[in-house]
This record gives structure tokens, sequence and C-alpha cells, in this order.
């Protein structure tokens, strides 16, 4: 008979365990930040069924070559922190940084693109108490922004780990990641429901 104690162990013992990336804290953050918009969403469309034709008048206002730019720029900013992950990963450390920029350079392209959009609603008189449907817009906008504004300081840590040998952690490149997907996954809901949804 054969001794099992003195055998090999299975390769499946061998294998790295499988994980999400980044911390688990941050996927608990991304459930939250979910939830919380899904709620607040909610009450916007009940809300607009409700009050159709105002919100429909209101949201005609709205420019929806602005929403499509800031769409596109955060889409091309999940792609450039895809990439950095990427490049981190295989160890080219020069590439994930190029990409950790271009992540910022997109996100304050979608920035630059919101506030001129204010500036031009508020310009035509659409306030915050103009009406439902623009308390709506800038209590979302707002918050969207400020995520975007909190995902410049994750990104500022990724590049700062990512520029010394002694500092670089994986784990926190994906963190990083993760809350950056999750704010233009926000902004992806909040475009559907303000500027799609008719």
């Amino acid at each position: 008979m054969t001794d099992l104690a003195g055998s090999r162990p299975r390769q499946l013992d061998q294998d790295p365990v499988k994980s999400v990336p980044g911390q688990p804290d941050m996927w608990l953050f991304v459930l939250f930040e979910s939830l919380l918009f899904t709620g607040y969403l909610s009450v916007y469309l009940f809300s607009r069924t409700h009050n159709q034709e105002l919100f429909l008048q209101s949201q005609a206002d709205l420019d929806l070559r602005i929403g499509v730019f800031n769409t596109i720029a955060l889409l091309l900013s999940s792609w450039a922190i895809a990439r950095c992950v990427q490049a981190s990963r295989a160890g080219a450390y020069r590439s994930a940084l190029t990409n950790a920029f271009l992540t910022i350079l997109f996100g304050l392209a979608f920035l630059v693109a919101k506030v001129i959009e204010w500036v031009k609603e508020i310009g035509i008189g659409n306030t915050f108490t103009s009406d439902e449907f623009f308390q709506h817009y800038f209590f979302l906008t707002s918050i969207h922004c400020i995520h975007v504004l909190i995902g410049f300081v994750v990104l500022g840590v990724v590049v700062y780990q990512l520029r010394s040998p002694l500092r670089r952690s994986q784990q926190l490149v994906e963190t990083g990641a993760t809350y950056w997907h999750t704010v233009d996954f926000l902004w992806v809901l909040i475009f559907a429901s303000l500027y799609v949804v008719r």
C-alpha cells in the first residue's frame, strides 16, 4: 500500500487562493454605494412618474451632447485604469503609471465638462430651486462629482505607490481601480436616468 502521508500534495493545494481584486472592505463600500444610489434613483423615477410633463420639459434643457461626452470620458477612464491594473500585474510599472495618468486626464475632462454644463444650466435659469427635476439633477451630479474628486485622491495614492519599488502594492492598485470603476458605473446609471429615460 502506498503511504499517503509521504505523497506529494495535490496540485490544487499548490495553486494560489483565488480572490476578488483589491481589499474586501472596498467591495462592501461598492455594495453600499450601489444600494444608496439605486435607492435614490428609485425615488427619482417614482417622482418622475407623478410629474411626467414637468420632468420632460425640464429634461429638454439638458444638453445630451455633454452627457454623452461625460459618459465616453468616464468609460475611457475605466479602460485606462483596467490597463493600469493589467500592466501592474505584469510588472510593467511605466505602462501602469501612464495609464493611471490617463485615467486622471479622462476624469478631469469629465469634471470640466460637468462644470461647463452647470454654468450653462444656471445661466438659463435652471438652479437647484427651479423645479423638482433640477433638484434631482443637481443633487445627483453634485454627489457624483464629490465621488470623482475623492477618486482623484485615490488615483494619486495609486500613482504614489507605483512610482517606487519599495511602495508598490498590487492590492492597493486594484482597490483604487475598484473605486474608480464604481464611480464610472454610478455615472452610467445617472446618465441613463437624467438624460435618456423619457
